[in-house]
């Protein structure tokens, strides 16, 4: 058994390794049927601004005044995008260094989060809006509609850094591995070996 179990693990290395290296060419996913334009773009110092105000939507037994908060150190590029997806376009995974205020202005699109080993959809259609924290936060946004969708987005980013960085696909090597490798060849003690070793891989 831990001969074959040692087959398994180095067909799957192998596996996992080929695939990388032919994904090597094309390791940043692209945009497809995607377009952002800069509608607007400046230069910020540091911002170190608290507002509290009245009124607005309460949430129950809620009765505090509000609080905004926005805090930057250094400069900040401030940008305002104008996306647009086509029926079935994508954004490709990618990331931005800071964080964005997004509102749907119409059709629908759906965010699928780097982070999130199921791939949960997240889905917003016009009048609603969402933020994206930024950073190391990988997602892809799709539309999966059959009528175009757009978006704004005000975007605060380190000075001089790229707005936007593209990633490779973050599906993880196991997924790929267990999809190639024909279940009928691992026993089930084997399975369980091959998870300590794997974790998340079954």
């Amino acid at each position: 058994m831990q001969k074959r179990l040692a087959c398994l693990v180095m067909f799957s290395v192998t596996i996992v390794a080929a695939a990388l290296y032919d994904s090597g060419k094309a390791l940043a996913t692209e945009a497809e049927g995607y377009k952002s334009t800069s509608l607007a773009q400046g230069r910020f110092r540091e911002i170190d601004v608290t507002s509290r105000f009245q009124g607005g939507q309460e949430a129950a037994g809620d009765k505090e005044a509000r609080q905004l908060l926005q805090q930057t150190k250094g400069l900040s590029d401030v940008y305002v995008q104008s996306n647009t997806w086509a029926p079935g376009g994508s954004t490709g995974w990618h990331m931005h260094p800071g964080q964005s205020l997004v509102i749907v202005t119409d059709g629908t699109v759906t965010d699928y989060e780097g982070h999130d080993p199921e791939c949960r959809p997240h889905v917003y259609t016009k009048g609603m809006s969402f933020v994206d924290p930024g950073g190391e936060h990988v997602h892809n946004l799709r539309n999966e509609g059959d009528v175009e969708a757009r978006t704004i987005a005000v975007q605060f980013i380190p000075a001089d850094a790229a707005r936007r960085i593209d990633v490779a696909d973050p599906v993880p090597s196991s997924l790929i591995l267990f999809s190639l490798l024909p279940m009928s060849w691992i026993s089930g003690t084997e399975k369980a070996a091959l998870v300590s070793l794997i974790p998340g891989a079954l």
